[in-house]
């Protein structure tokens, strides 16, 4: 029996017509740490280049009047693209030049990529079974073969590679949802998002190569866990530098397993799967141009930023020439590639220090960061001490174990909600988090002291998908999507059941094979930086 469909209500709306008056949109202007670009040829005895802070708004911005509005009848700031396709700029939307230039004006292929990263993201929320009343709770409703078409992303060109789980972790107990019925699934593990790969070869013509997409779910019951943070420090140890340090319930939450249980989604740790998987993909499609893509919100916009950090630091997205012949532990090599990596993140927490980030710019991971003026999240942790405080730097050199100073990473789009003309202006902290939210600020975006419009059509009702943040006027129900019938189907005889779902895959028998070899390769790789050995991205 198959399970109940999602019942969609019709909730389109002529955005020629809403879109009439809006107020202006003022936003302050996004800001970079200035990484290393890796996205060019380097040597690996090259220095490194110093660090060089974050410059943080101190103050949110002033609405600007209608009259002052300078921009309003030029042409759309950013659309016009000189007739360039993304397959030949994708490298600068990836972050390659750290977005000089393509976020005020906004770039229209930018736009379009944020949101579409956004919206693999969403898929995590909207595909989670967070009902305590299912003996599924806490997996993800359907399987990895059904996954894009359920959510009305079959045309998305990707396919589910495999899904992630993480162990119930004591640090963060109000993430994890558990099944309140005796008969459940597992009682150590929750579904934590997914690894997907471009199929489509028209959709890998379009990207100009082919992607390989990690969405890590973030929290469902807004900010229960951000009082679980122990603003606590915790050395990484994926390296041997101990002054690299990030959030411990976040780093539990990646490396934690517990192999001793029956439950099989507990023999790997999060981040075991998911360097096992990476290292499978980039096998599987050796010789190819590569792109890692890494989303996710709340928590998962953490999650997102470490496993990045993880898969950059122990070398995966390297590919050694020559490699690929039994292990590829051969370090004879003279030339390896390095495959870029991308990080799109929306409302995400500080991670780790300031030693974390500096060896993320380090490593060349390019870091997008989307978030709302009004949320708190992206202001926790690092409260004591951030990279807003002038002497960062020399609190962390001299104090070695001083466990509150973070740092966030990359460049920063800032938005603000109450420029929409859509949106209540009240101070709910769970609608100024909500993902939608972001998604829709980034569609209306053009540029500081530019007219809110939409620049893409989106749907405003997909604002109140699980909120309630649109104005009453628009006449969208709060927090409207639902499984029909929350899942129950009828039998032939006429009785309503919750019908079984198919066997949830553990993990495939190659993880560990994978994962061992990741750690094997890391050390081979480690070889060639220390004697130099030159590096290209693709």
């Amino acid at each position: 029996m198959a399970m109940g469909s999602l019942q969609p209500i019709s909730l389109n709306h002529n955005y020629h017509t809403i879109f009439a008056e809006p107020p202006l949109m003022n936003i302050t202007k996004p800001t970079t740490a200035k990484p290393s670009n890796s996205f060019f040829p380097l040597t690996l005895s090259s220095p490194q280049k110093p660090y060089s802070s974050l410059k943080c708004r101190d103050s949110l911005p002033a609405a600007i009047p209608e009259s002052s509005n300078k921009h309003d009848e030029e042409e759309e700031d950013g659309d016009d693209e000189e007739g360039r396709n993304l397959h030949e700029i994708w490298a600068e939307i990836q972050g390659s030049k750290d977005w000089e230039g393509l976020l005020d004006p906004m770039d229209s292929h930018l736009r379009r990529e944020i949101i579409r990263y956004g919206e693999f993201a969403q898929a995590c929320y909207d595909s989670f079974d967070f009902d305590p009343h299912s003996k599924y709770c806490g997996t993800c409703k359907y399987d990895g073969a059904q996954f894009f078409e359920k959510l009305g992303m079959a045309d998305r060109g990707y396919r589910i590679s495999r899904y992630l789980y993480a162990t119930s972790n004591i640090n963060l107990p109000n993430f994890f949802q558990h099944s309140s019925v005796n008969r459940i699934w597992s009682q150590h593990a929750n579904w934590m998002g997914y690894v997907a790969v471009a199929t489509d070869e028209a959709e890998i013509r379009r990207l100009g190569r082919r992607d390989i997409v990690i969405a890590w779910r973030g929290t469902v019951t807004y900010l229960e866990w951000i009082h679980d943070l122990k603003n606590i420090l915790h050395p990484t140890h994926f390296r041997d530098d101990p002054d690299i340090k990030i959030e411990s319930g976040f780093f539990d939450l990646y490396t934690n397993s517990k192999k001793d249980t029956d439950c099989n989604f507990c023999s790997y740790s999060a981040r075991e799967q998911l360097l096992a998987e990476v290292n499978r993909l980039i096998e599987r499609y050796k010789g190819e141009n590569l792109s890692i893509t890494v989303t996710g919100h709340s928590l998962g916009a953490a999650l997102a930023l470490l496993s990045a950090y993880d898969i950059a630091e122990m070398k995966v997205n390297v590919v050694q020439e020559g490699e690929g012949e039994g292990d590829g532990e051969s370090s004879s090599a003279s030339a390896a590639i390095k495959i870029p990596i991308s990080v799109f993140s929306f409302a995400g927490p500080r991670v780790g220090n300031l030693r974390f980030k500096e060896r993320c710019d380090e490593l060349g991971i390019k870091v997008l960061r989307i978030v709302n003026v009004r949320d708190k999240v992206p202001t926790v942790p690092g409260i004591i001490a951030n990279e807003k405080f002038q002497y960062q730097k020399q609190l962390e050199t001299m104090l070695k174990s001083f466990p509150w100073s973070y740092a966030h990473v990359g460049v920063e789009l800032a938005l603000d909600h109450s420029y929409s003309p859509f949106l209540k202006t009240g101070t709910d902290l769970g609608c100024a988090h909500n993902l939608e939210g972001h998604l829709h600020l980034v569609d209306g975006y053009h540029g500081d002291g530019r007219r809110f419009r939409s620049a893409t059509g989106r749907d405003i009702a997909l604002v109140n998908k699980d909120s309630n943040f649109l104005k009453r006027e628009h006449g969208v129900p709060p927090r409207w999507r639902q499984d029909e019938n929350k899942g129950m189907v009828r039998t032939s005889d006429g009785r309503w059941v919750v019908p079984e779902r198919s066997r949830i895959e553990a993990h495939p028998s190659d993880t560990g094979h994978h994962f061992r070899k990741v750690l094997r390769l890391a050390r081979a790789r480690f070889e060639l930086f220390e004697k130099g050995v030159q590096v290209f991205t693709e």
